[in-house]
């Protein structure tokens, strides 16, 4: 199994996640200073969730050639020498002590089903309830600290579809960091749809943006009216 493991995430390629779909694998090594994943807990991938079923701490010399086939290595010696290689070997202890030390940690997954997001993406027919909330939605985001930004984003998605995050965030005069963590709630909206380089609409997406287009048009075209609520010009000054 080839993937990069860090503090902080459980990183699986393509291969890895297609082989787990297909029930080849259902066991991750990890080295981290602490677990970034819990017994019971999921997580969202490209072919949909993963369950965690257990997280453990174990001993490098103790896995065997039965767990290496579980994760995808062709022998122990071979998950041994990732495992050295990562940091957390046998005898890998920390000059900065034992409890900074990695630790060796053996997941087990298996295929939890579909992303809600997905279907969620494919949604295009919001009916009035439902497009008010999303927009109220947008609304509570583009009134933080950043300002407005939410409609930018999906016009700018929309108009440069597959295109490297940094690129995007920097024709917006924003960091790359804080763009990727704003796109990322638009899909939890069901809103965008990440690509292998950067990002497209999903229907939804497209639906909501239209959405605002359209609404922006008509606040435009509203008359200003005399201020009384009424849309009528008022009474003309006979002074």
């Amino acid at each position: 199994m080839t993937s990069t493991g860090h503090d902080g995430a459980v990183l699986l390629d393509a291969p890895t996640l297609h082989a787990i779909a297909a029930g080849q694998l259902d066991v991750v090594f990890r080295c981290w200073l602490r677990p970034t994943v819990r017994a019971g807990g999921t997580l969202r991938t490209p072919i949909g969730l993963l369950d965690i079923v257990s997280v453990d701490v174990v001993d490098p010399a103790s896995i065997t050639h039965a767990d290496a086939h579980r994760a995808g290595w062709p022998d122990a010696a071979a998950v041994r020498s990732f495992l050295d290689a990562a940091g957390c070997g046998a005898g890998a202890a920390d000059a900065r002590g034992d409890e900074r030390k990695r630790r060796c940690h053996r997941i087990v997954v298996r295929l939890g089903g579909a992303d809600p997001r997905v279907a969620l993406q494919q949604d295009a027919a919001l009916d009035a309830g439902a497009l008010d909330a999303v927009l109220a939605r947008l609304a509570r985001w583009d009134g933080g600290a950043e300002g407005p930004w939410t409609a930018a984003t999906l016009t700018l998605i929309d108009r440069r579809p597959a295109v490297r995050a940094a690129d995007l965030a920097a024709e917006l005069g924003r960091e790359r960091a804080p763009f990727k963590a704003d796109v990322r709630k638009l899909k939890g909206l069901g809103l965008t749809i990440s690509l292998e380089v950067g990002y497209r609409l999903s229907p939804r997406g497209r639906a909501v943006l239209d959405a605002i287009v359209e609404r922006r048009a008509t606040d435009r075209a509203a008359p200003a009216g005399d201020g009384d609520g009424d849309g009528e010009p008022g009474p003309r000054s006979t002074a």
